[in-house]
């Protein structure tokens, strides 16, 4: 119900419905995270203090870590309740870490399946801020689509503990994390099934270093990483060893549908830049709100924007009722990638050069959009696996075909 109670806004104060939290979320990013952006993207000192200062009023605000479980310090909203509000929060790509909700996907992941010393040991950190953790899965000259051909190695000790070796890329954080989950092969070889296991690793371990930064269409934030011969305490391995491929999947269909709602939120920004544009700028001919090609980009960005929405909610339906959300999660990763670059071309078409400078957020949605339809798997990955499973439901003697 949209306006049910669903969350606090302070320690000592009533609870609030969705739509005033949700407002809350989207001045806070306004007001707060969008004006600290150039200072962000730049990164070092300045960046993490900028951003610390950022966390202390989200907390003070009643707005940190909503839906990560209460008991160890969040908001304990469900995935459900959170969607609703994603969307406000991601319309900066530095709102979910400002607000504290960027490590759900490790905070999840860790909860289902990590040890009880894992848990221990990194739940609250991780939920409090206090600790930072990374997923490295993709290796150089690997496809990330292809998980059966990774390389990297974890050997076996006599003592029940790992020594994992290997290198990472395109690792979102390394830099700044204390923890970094790596996929690693036990045993076999490529493309074998079995073998492949998911490992907890310290980067403050001998053996742990960052070799670059990899700068995505001149953003920082993506690193290679190597590990060389890291000692990883046996309890850090994730699961029952045979199940990566499985805790991997149910990650990418959370944090993929998770990007769609931020995508969403940060299309709905480039579409109100435009639309604030077109009514306050004109030139000879009159006011560009009046041009009928002008109308012809609002109205595409809007039916791409109102389109690509409920695709996304239907996904995290599923998700959120814990069934099969491969197909949902694949049409809407590809329809908010296409969507949000969509949206932010037209929104530069419309500022013409001003949209191409410095002095709007234009150049940094579109590069996000662009990169979109590479992140989490491209596009043709989730056209084809889409495709063939909705095929394979209408081949003959198969009388029940999936939804579609």
């Amino acid at each position: 119900m949209k306006n049910a109670a669903i969350a606090p806004i302070g320690p000592d104060q009533p609870e609030v419905g969705e739509a005033e939290l949700r407002e809350r979320i989207a001045a806070f990013v306004r007001t707060r995270v969008i004006p600290a952006e150039p200072v962000l993207d730049a990164g070092g000192g300045e960046a993490a203090a900028a951003l610390a200062e950022l966390r202390a009023a989200a907390r003070a605000a009643g707005l940190w870590a909503l839906p990560l479980p209460a008991e160890l310090g969040g908001g304990g909203l469900s995935f459900r309740a959170y969607a609703a509000l994603a969307e406000a929060e991601g319309a900066s790509d530095h709102g979910p870490a400002a607000l504290g909700s960027a490590a759900l996907l490790d905070v999840t992941m860790l909860t289902r399946h990590g040890s009880p010393r894992v848990r221990e040991k990194y739940l609250e950190g991780l939920v409090s801020g206090g600790l930072r953790s990374c997923y490295a899965m993709t290796e150089p000259g690997v496809p990330g689509t292809a998980p059966l051909l990774t390389g990297t190695r974890a050997e076996a000790r006599t003592d029940g503990n790992w020594l994992v070796s290997g290198r990472k890329w395109f690792t979102s954080g390394a830099a700044d994390a204390d923890l970094v989950t790596v996929l690693a092969r036990t045993g076999g070889t490529a493309p074998d099934r079995d073998g492949l296991a998911l490992f907890v690793v310290p980067t403050g371990s001998p053996g742990f270093r960052v070799v670059r930064e990899l700068p995505v269409l001149g953003a920082t934030g993506q690193y290679e990483i190597e590990l060389d011969r890291v000692l990883v305490p046996a309890d850090h391995l994730l699961g029952a060893g045979g199940d990566a491929l499985a805790i991997a999947g149910e990650r990418l269909a959370l944090g993929r549908t998770l990007r769609c709602l931020r995508w969403l939120g940060q299309a709905q920004r480039a579409f109100d830049l435009m639309c604030e544009r077109a009514a306050t700028h004109g030139g000879s001919r009159g006011p560009l709100a009046g041009h009928q090609l002008v109308q012809q980009h609002v109205f595409d960005a809007l039916l791409a924007l109102r389109t690509t929405r409920p695709l996304v909610h239907e996904a995290v339906a599923l998700i959120a009722a814990g069934e099969d959300a491969r197909t949902e999660v694949g049409l809407a990763k590809v329809a908010a990638a296409r969507m949000l670059q969509r949206v932010t071309d037209s929104a530069i078409q419309v500022h013409g050069a001003a949209g191409l400078g410095p002095d709007t957020a234009l150049p940094s949605l579109f590069r996000g959009g662009r990169a979109a339809r590479i992140l989490d798997g491209p596009d043709e990955l989730h056209i084809t696996s889409v495709a063939a499973r909705v095929l394979r439901g209408y081949s003959p003697g198969n009388n029940s075909p999936i939804r579609g």
